[in-house]
């Protein structure tokens, strides 16, 4: 009997570019009917479905067969489907890889992938079919970034107690540094995150590498043995997203700490995974580091994932990393080849200013992140090659989008003016930001880049103080870019209490309000 090894059954990992192909790896992508994990004769193979080594990419033929070279340090995985699922573990964890190391990982601090040994005869990837149809929705969190135990309590007692039992989400992506230096911690966060009953896919961080190592091509062996691929691809309706490791460590350049940025094997893999992508669908790339980011991405490998995407109209990339949540608009001065620009979403993060700040009745640090944003996490709604992108923030209304500082109270007849600030979170540079005053008229809200003073009245708390304060101290503010600021003069005010109303209108279309007082004395 030929031996056969399904992804069900055996453990996995990713790919090393600098590694010689030696052998063939064969198998056959099934539709598993009984869900076993164990194609039968009954059970047929699928064609036309995409299988990669993490460079090369090919389609299984009639039968469900295909072929692909790998070398002693390679990965394996099947390109989901939009009309199929992949198997999930315990952990909610995809299984749709594996891992071809026969020797393991070298040592390490932190363990890598034990030996596989030899190549199996078969490497099968069973399906399951699934009618999930082209509108469906996605969770997103940016840096869970636990660093002790301490703070994967916070992570799961707060943010994964509020999505338990959620519905109607077809799977979760978090967008890197799923911890804070310590892969250790990687079972702990895959225990806490694991609670939410949601299949879920993870992306690599600057925090989630192996720092002992001397080549890049090493620093994911961590990662890979908990999660697998750190590139890979899959489909849902007609978006097609791609994950990417997108830190380089050591950094080229000078050899020390990393640099964002894609190697050549990982824009081989994305311009292989294309061909076989019909034009018309969204395209969705995942990465930690944000592409937008002047000094921290490489510009030549963002220039040329540019090129690989200028004949696909609808795009969308995702990332994390700053602890801040911006939208970019990226044009020609940033190499895009399309005449509308490539929205870029750096998303707000699980662990907001690193779990700092004031603890909450809970014992949970605030953790507001250095813009003013709230710490929280997204939902992505997708219908067809369209998406509207939703922000939550922890323990409040879905409602709640707005941030709103105004003094509590004032004195009448003061002659200068009242700042009142509105931090619209998932704000950007073209919304528009509407205020009314007591009983007055709306008014346009100027769009300011500062820093959101709610940060800092919290953050200069712990200098002003007399008595200690649990928790630890927020870091330094930054700039806010979904800002709106409108200047009230005291002169006008008689006593009295006025509620302050703001309205902001999305880049969706969408209006939401928010509601505040100031009292005049």
């Amino acid at each position: 009997m030929k031996k056969h090894i399904t992804i069900c059954t055996i453990g996995l990992l990713f790919i090393s570019l600098s590694s010689f192909a030696q052998d063939v790896a064969k198998g056959v992508v099934f539709e598993d009917l009984n869900k076993n994990g164990v194609k039968e004769r009954r059970e047929k193979g699928i064609a036309g479905v995409s299988v990669t080594n993490g460079v090369q990419v090919v389609q299984t033929d009639h039968k469900g067969r295909y072929e692909l070279p790998v070398g002693n340090d390679h990965i394996i995985s099947v390109i989901k489907p939009a009309d199929y699922t992949v198997p999930v573990n315990e952990d909610q964890l995809p299984q749709f890889f594996y891992i071809h190391k026969p020797q393991g990982s070298p040592e390490l601090e932190y363990a890598g992938v034990a030996p596989t040994g030899d190549l199996p005869k078969s490497v099968d990837f069973p399906l399951v079919k699934d009618e999930v149809g082209e509108d469906f929705k996605m969770i997103l969190f940016g840096d869970p970034q636990v660093y002790t135990e301490e703070e994967v309590a916070f992570y799961k007692s707060v943010v994964v107690k509020e999505l338990q039992g959620v519905e109607g989400y077809e799977f979760g992506m978090s967008l890197g540094d799923l911890v804070g230096n310590r892969p250790d911690l990687f079972n702990p966060y895959i225990a806490a995150t694991k609670e939410m009953a949601t299949p879920w896919y993870n992306v690599m961080g600057n925090h989630d590498i192996n720092f002992d190592v001397e080549v890049d091509s090493l620093s994911d062996e961590s990662y890979e043995a908990h999660f697998g691929p750190a590139n890979y691809a899959f489909n849902y309706g007609k978006v097609h997203f791609i994950v990417l490791d997108d830190i380089i460590y050591p950094d080229p350049r000078d050899g020390k700490g990393y640099w964002g940025g894609l190697n050549e094997g990982q824009l081989a893999f994305i311009e292989n995974d294309l061909r076989f992508v019909p034009k018309d669908h969204l395209i969705v790339l995942a990465f930690h580091i944000p592409i937008s980011n002047a000094n921290g991405f490489n510009p030549e490998s963002r220039e040329r994932l540019f090129a690989l995407l200028k004949d696909f109209p609808h795009t969308l990339s995702l990332s994390a990393h700053t602890h801040r949540q911006s939208h970019f608009f990226m044009g020609e001065d940033l190499g895009w080849q399309q005449k509308e620009p490539h929205h870029h979403f750096n998303a707000g993060t699980m662990s907001g200013n690193w779990y700092s700040g004031r603890l909450n009745e809970d014992g949970v640090p605030v953790s507001m992140m250095s813009d003013g944003t709230p710490k929280g996490y997204g939902f992505i709604n997708f219908d067809g090659n369209e998406y509207v992108i939703d922000y939550k923030v922890v323990g409040e209304p879905a409602e709640h989008q707005i941030g709103i500082y105004s003094p509590k109270v004032t004195a009448a007849g003061i002659k200068g003016s009242i700042s009142i600030y509105a931090n619209f979170y998932m704000g950007g540079k073209d919304d528009e930001v509407m205020i009314r005053v007591g009983e007055g008229d709306w008014k346009r809200m100027n769009r300011v880049e500062e820093y959101d003073p709610t940060f800092i009245a919290e953050r200069v708390l712990w200098d002003l103080t007399e008595d200690v304060i649990e928790g630890r101290k927020p870091g330094n503010p930054s700039i806010s870019n979904h800002l709106w600021k409108y200047n009230l003069a005291n002169s006008k005010l008689e006593k009295g209490i006025y509620p302050i109303e703001v309205k902001a209108t999305d880049m969706f279309g969408r209006t939401f309000t928010e509601k505040s007082s100031i009292r005049v004395e």
